[in-house]
């Protein structure tokens, strides 16, 4: 008869969806909303910071940021995310999923509202006020990265595993479009109240006195979905995964598993040849572990790293395209109120065309055609795209709709490809004891990869004609010559795709090899197929 631990994932792996699935995804969903508004919330208010706080008495255009300053804002949270990915994924392994999950929803909904209240009595003190709560807002947000996925990817049937891991992560969609709403719905009725002219007529009256309340709303309300989600986030038991393989608790992970899947599981207690006692315990630096996952290591960390840069370089062209289409006109022609709506009427368009509909493509087909056709695709068209927009990058120039629509096809083949395969991934390879350190570190990599884009190549898209290049910033490299460079460092992504192990239908234990005994273990990594 087959005995706790191994009945236990059996059931789970073969379980029935059921509401449960579906209420653990909206879930460890709505973290993930909350990461994504409160991470891209940040553009739609850098402008009116910098009307607000660095307005220059007679200058031709409105306030902006200083490079320096508006590099910090950005900044900070993505560094305060890499920090939080490695932390509470090493947490996460060491005191469980659930206790942690909390400690890192509590720290979001908390710092979103003490970004809103940053004070201070110069620009400079409101903006360093700002920076401090936004690094710990990230680092919250750090941890939600491997404990969504690990905590989804362990409550999943084998079936549908990768769809509702996906799910998860696509919720970052719908966070980017509910920034949009809240910003356009925010700066809609204080531009209704607070009717002000353009920058071009008055200067000083363009920007009324409470326009000082709408950056700060935006910011608050990130707060919301956190608090709404934290009662039903502690309501959810240990993952029976966790509490069976690594707390070595199986009766607790039985008694879970029945409560939740509706189900009763009728074992000997009695047996003692099992995972829990198969299971070789090793560590992240040990031999075993470079042996069994060391590449799978190097695999899922460097794509990662690679699709990250990709992905937040796009923001280099997002003010050119918008300007371009007329979805932005120049700011001098705009008062505070209309640049924020516009700005967030811009950002919802982007997201419902190019970015929302790529997440959705993959929940829908990564248990059809596995993560490594998605993600191979995904860097491959990214890298077609790239080149065709840098080759004949003067004929974009002229024709600024097609631009926009290789630009949206760029973004969908990113989602619809490695940012959304390089989440799942980590989730699904390596043991449980080290699923959630392993997560942490390759979504780590990613966000040093995103840092890179973000602001490596802020810079280095600058025009190579100094007179030319935007107001603080030297002279770059130029946008075409960037271009190339970003198709390089995709094709860098799709070799290392060629490092990861393919998931698709395997349970977790086939994939981590937990469930070796200690013999076949020490013979190395030859029964885990590679793509």
């Amino acid at each position: 008869m087959a005995t706790t631990v191994d009945t236990v994932l059996t059931t789970l792996d073969s379980s029935k969806t059921q509401w449960y699935h579906y209420k653990a995804v909206i879930i460890s969903g709505m973290g993930f909303f909350t990461d994504a508004y409160d991470l891209f919330c940040v553009s739609l208010i850098t402008k009116l910071l910098g009307r607000i706080y660095y307005h220059v008495p007679g200058s031709s255009k409105p306030g902006v940021l200083p490079p320096h300053v508006a590099a910090a804002i950005n900044g900070v949270a993505l560094c305060g995310t890499l920090l939080g990915q490695l932390f509470f994924g090493l947490l996460g392994d060491r005191l469980g999923r659930k206790k942690v999950y909390g400690i890192t929803l509590f720290l979001m909904a908390l710092c979103s509202i003490a970004s809103g209240l940053s004070f201070g009595s110069s620009p400079k003190s409101v903006m360093t006020t700002l920076c401090f709560f936004r690094f710990w807002l990230g680092f919250g947000i750090g941890g939600d990265y491997p404990l969504s996925a690990t905590i989804m990817a362990e409550y999943a049937n084998k079936k549908t595993r990768g769809s509702f891991i996906a799910a998860v992560f696509a919720m970052q969609g719908f966070g980017i479009l509910g920034g949009g709403l809240v910003g356009m719905g925010i700066s809609g009725v204080f531009r209704a109240l607070y009717n002000a002219p353009a920058y071009s007529v008055d200067p000083v009256g363009s920007t009324p006195p409470e326009a000082d309340y709408v950056w700060r709303i935006i910011l608050m309300l990130g707060a919301l979905p956190a608090v709404l989600s934290y009662y039903w986030r502690m309501k959810m038991p240990e993952t029976a995964r966790y509490t069976a393989l690594v707390a070595k608790n199986t009766e607790q992970a039985r008694k879970d598993m029945e409560k939740v899947l509706n189900v009763e599981i009728q074992v000997k207690k009695t047996a003692q040849n099992n995972l829990a006692q198969k299971n070789k315990p090793f560590g992240l630096f040990s031999r075993e572990f470079i042996l069994r996952h060391g590449l799978h290591l190097l695999g899922t960390a460097s794509a990662w790293f690679f699709v990250d840069i990709a992905y937040y370089s796009q923001n280099l062209f997002q003010k050119e395209i918008f300007s371009a289409v007329g979805w932005l006109p120049p700011a001098k022609s705009m008062s505070a109120l209309d640049e924020v709506f516009k700005i967030s009427f811009s950002q919802f368009l982007i997201a419902f065309f190019g970015t929302v509909p790529g997440y959705w493509f993959t929940v829908l087909l990564i248990d059809r055609i596995g993560r490594f056709l998605i993600q191979t695709m995904g860097f491959l068209f990214m890298t077609v795209f790239m080149f065709a927009l840098a080759i004949p990058y003067q004929h974009w120039l002229l024709n600024k709709t097609g631009f926009l629509i290789m630009y949206g096809l760029t973004f969908f083949f990113a989602n619809f490809g490695p940012n959304s395969t390089t989440f799942i991934v980590p989730a699904e390879i390596f043991p449980a004891r080290l699923r959630s350190t392993c997560h942490g570190i390759s979504a780590a990599a990613g966000k040093a990869g995103a840092i890179v884009g973000a602001f490596g190549f802020l810079y280095a898209a600058q025009n190579q004609d100094k007179t030319k290049t935007d107001a603080g910033y030297p002279a770059g490299i130029g946008i075409r010559n960037s271009l190339f460079i970003l198709g390089g460092i995709n094709l860098l992504g799709f070799a290392c795709t060629f490092l990861v192990p393919e998931a698709n239908g395997k349970s977790l234990e086939e994939m981590s090899r937990d469930n070796e005994d200690e013999d076949q273990q020490e013979q190395g990594p030859r029964n885990v197929e590679g793509v």
